[in-house]
């Protein structure tokens, strides 16, 4: 009898742990940290040597959301457009780096806030299942004011995945995603591990529980179901060419996440993995090498936009 109620306290005790720590996980993934834009000034000051003005842009999603990005276009454009998206608890400046890249080399920029980031409206992050109806509404829009000859497309860390979940209805002529994740549900058992400091493990067996609570609480609570976040899903069959970034010293979305998606489409993925390279650390690694493979990559795709999805 002893042995009996000890083994029903420890599974009451297990449940309630189990319960609350699946509420606690969904708070954390729908309430990441917002980042208020404070830098206009050099942004504006950037683009400016380019001889292009730092416009303010703006577009409402399908559920309403009011979504807010920067756009420049350099006085020597080279007619192409190239939207840029950043990672989670990060806004646009995050990516003025690359936009500063790309004016260089004559492309528009347009380098938008994730909902829920910076200073877009969305009352919570979806981790590209919105994210991706989002990025077409960009690349509408960049058609309807430039009618670019190309538009590719750019996202580091979540900004990867959301770019790469984009590609089944946006006809981007080629995309770069570095340190992507290869589904949320996957990456979700990695965060347990890391916030508890332990291996894949205590998120993939011992916590599993408070892992798929948590992806139930988000649909009861926000209508949003978080398990179809997929970026390895959402490429195969694509025809739009990828390039993944990845390093292999990265401790914050291990490097087989990106082989994870590759396997997915061999034919039009291509896997650039970058020894020493920290999570999404690959121009620190070599500046030289990373830009000249990134422009290289676009250059070489610069086909008829309509073509990437038939």
């Amino acid at each position: 009898m002893r042995i009996r109620r000890l083994l029903l306290t420890a599974g009451v005790c297990y449940a309630i742990a189990t319960i609350i720590l699946a509420v606690g996980l969904g708070e954390l993934a729908l309430h990441p940290l917002r980042v208020p834009l404070d830098a206009r000034t050099s942004a504006v000051a950037m683009t400016a040597r380019f001889g292009a003005a730092l416009e303010d842009a703006s577009v409402t999603a399908s559920d309403g959301a009011r979504l807010q990005a920067w756009y420049a276009r350099p006085s020597k454009s080279n007619g192409n457009a190239v939207i840029l998206i950043h990672g989670i608890g990060d806004n646009r400046q995050g990516m003025m780096g690359f936009a500063e890249l790309f004016l260089s080399q004559g492309y528009t920029v347009l380098v938008a806030d994730s909902r829920a980031q910076g200073t877009s409206g969305g009352g919570f992050p979806t981790y590209g299942v919105e994210e991706a109806k989002d990025v077409r509404d960009w690349f509408n829009w960049l058609e309807t004011r430039q009618h670019p000859n190309c538009v590719f497309g750019m996202g580091e860390s979540m900004g990867a995945a959301i770019v790469l979940q984009a590609v089944k209805t946006t006809p981007f002529c080629a995309v770069v995603a570095e340190s992507p994740f290869a589904s949320f549900r996957q990456i979700s058992y990695i965060r347990v591990g890391q916030i508890f400091r332990s291996g894949e493990w205590l998120g993939q067996y011992a916590l599993r529980p408070s892992v798929e609570l948590a992806f139930l609480y988000a649909r009861l609570t926000r209508g949003v179901n978080l398990t179809v976040a997929s970026p390895e899903l959402a490429v195969t069959g694509s025809k739009v060419p990828i390039l993944l970034i990845h390093g292999l010293a990265d401790e914050n979305i291990p490097p087989h996440q990106s082989e994870m998606i590759r396997d997915h489409n061999p034919t039009d993925i291509t896997l650039w993995e970058v020894h020493d390279a920290g999570h999404c650390g690959a121009v620190s690694v070599g500046a030289e090498e990373f830009d000249s493979r990134v422009l290289g990559w676009f250059s070489s795709h610069g086909r008829n936009l309509h073509e990437n999805l038939s």
